[in-house]
């Protein structure tokens, strides 16, 4: 059965980019992984606009699906999810005060694996598009740390740039599958892995950061 590993934080928390580093390095360690984006992002995107009072209870729908679909693979081990049902349900308490979304959604969440929210450390970057600003970004994290310990469920935060994020997660990832898990990709190491920059959640570039700590531990080596 797959380990469910999901991230979940506010707006520019570093969500996706984190997610997408995650991947390739699970799968250079031998284990078969895929990405569940998420599915909110995609559907403003398609629709230009955020979702209405009454259409949250379907993009929560819809992520909880596409997880779970993704889970249905016997070949995959990891099942990485960009966000859950629980951050849909944080937007829909701040933005409609509407709370209603909360027990399904924490329900789904005792279901994962692995829980893992981002810090706020990072700094909060407008992606001209969706993004309200770093008071919402804090207002959703107060709240899914509220239900996730109301629920009882064990989660990890992470903080750093995304080189230490990286780190962070895969000790807990490994600790999980009661395995060793490292940043130790060739690919990566050697410049050859495509890095993906787009809607990047730091201006300081989490990629050049990453690159620097490697340098380091080259020379230090």
């Amino acid at each position: 059965m797959a380990l469910t590993v999901t991230l979940l934080g506010g707006e520019s928390s570093g969500k996706t980019t984190l997610a997408q580093a995650l991947q390739p390095l699970l799968r250079a360690q031998g284990l078969t992984c895929t990405l569940v984006p998420e599915q909110l992002r995609t559907w403003c995107e398609a629709q230009g606009r955020a979702p209405l009072a009454h259409e949250q209870a379907a993009r929560a729908n819809a992520q909880t699906l596409a997880i779970e679909s993704a889970t249905q693979d016997a070949t995959i081990q990891v099942v990485l999810a960009d966000t859950t049902a629980a951050v849909i349900a944080a937007y829909s308490e701040l933005y409609f005060e509407d709370r209603s979304l909360w027990p399904a959604a924490m329900a789904q969440q005792h279901r994962y694996g692995l829980t893992l929210l981002m810090g706020l450390d990072l700094p909060w970057v407008p992606d001209g598009l969706f993004r309200d600003g770093p008071a919402l970004r804090s207002a959703t994290d107060t709240v899914l740390r509220r239900e996730l310990q109301a629920a009882g469920i064990p989660f990890q935060t992470l903080y750093g740039p995304l080189a230490l994020r990286v780190q962070q997660a895969l000790r807990a990832i490994g600790g999980a599958l009661q395995r060793s898990l490292t940043t130790q990709d060739p690919d990566w190491e050697q410049g050859r892995r495509p890095w993906t920059c787009e809607k990047c959640s730091d201006p300081d570039c989490e990629h050049r950061l990453f690159t620097q700590l490697l340098q380091q531990r080259s020379t230090e080596a």
